[in-house]
């Protein structure tokens, strides 16, 4: 899986970073797979400098409702119509979320020509498809907001067909079922355990991508030994008690959370517009200070999981 973010201020877009919107492209092999999480203003725009089309897009996950991650989905939903796209798309978020949909098409006359669903969500499972779940977790925001979990689903171990043939056992067909590990009898009549013949499953990736938020109990189980999880610090360690007041969190708070929670690496994100370069070196530091394995997102930075 790989992260693209294509915002990453708080509350107001400036001259070099605009407002929540981040990219998660699953790179399946066979089904592909592009996500967005949240859509503030301008998200339409920030595409036009990837090499991602907005066609492609097949699932929008919301936080939540405040503008500077939602403003910008109706012109992207509109594009995609006006584009002649056919593609399905799916969109996730918080209670309101339908009526913020369907009231911005029709008060703008607009319209959809491809499949849309809109979904409203609560705490737990979003949706499984058998290759990757999402969950959802209430976060400490003024308004209902949530952090999404995914999960790739465990693959399974590679099968040892140099070992079957050592054990008598010729390729075919039923190599496949025991590639699935299932039980099969061969012509001679001896029973095969495919278990016995694959590796251990190899660990799907996991990925924490937090909605605005203070601290609240939930995180742990939102960022519990994630391979990535990107989380807000919008100010500084200094300025803690009023990123709190405003259900934000500091620099110190995240790095905190990443350390507690196992994580492998922590990308934070949604910046103050206050800080300048230096300053945002100086949100970075802080975090480091805590937890090392920490970058600060950058808008089109690119994270591997």
């Amino acid at each position: 899986m790989e992260l693209i973010f294509l915002g990453t201020s708080a509350g107001v877009p400036t001259r070099s970073r605009n407002v929540t919107a981040i990219l998660l492209d699953l790179k399946h092999p066979t089904r592909g797979g592009l996500w967005l999480f949240d859509c503030g203003e301008g998200t339409q725009h920030q595409l036009l400098h990837t090499s991602y089309h907005p066609g492609k897009v097949d699932k929008i996950f919301i936080t939540h409702l405040h503008g500077d991650h939602l403003f910008g989905l109706p012109g992207l939903l509109c594009s995609r119509s006006m584009a002649g796209n056919a593609n399905p798309l799916t969109i996730y978020g918080p209670a309101g979320i339908q009526a913020f949909v369907e009231t911005t098409l029709r008060l703008s006359g607009s319209w959809t020509d491809y499949p849309l669903e809109v979904v409203e969500i609560g705490e737990g499972l979003v949706f499984d498809d058998g290759d990757y779940q999402v969950r959802a977790y209430p976060l400490n925001h003024p308004v209902e907001c949530y952090g999404y979990r995914v999960e790739e689903h465990d693959k399974p171990g590679a099968l040892n067909a140099a070992a079957l043939q050592a054990d008598g056992v010729k390729p075919g067909p039923l190599f496949q079922r025991l590639k699935h590990g299932e039980t099969v009898t061969l012509e001679d009549g001896r029973v095969i355990n495919g278990q016995d013949y694959l590796a251990p499953p190899q660990p799907g990736k996991k990925l924490a991508i937090f909605g605005d938020t203070a601290p609240c109990p939930s995180a742990l189980r939102l960022a519990g030994g994630v391979d990535v999880m990107v989380h807000e610090a919008t100010l500084e360690a200094a300025m803690e008690e009023k990123a709190n007041s405003r259900g934000h969190s500091s620099t110190r708070q995240a790095a905190q959370l990443a350390r507690e929670a196992g994580v492998r690496k922590l990308i934070v994100t949604h910046v103050s517009s206050r800080y300048d370069v230096r300053g945002c070196e100086s949100l970075l530091a802080e975090c480091r200070e805590v937890f090392p394995a920490c970058e600060l997102a950058e808008d089109f930075a690119q994270v591997s999981v």
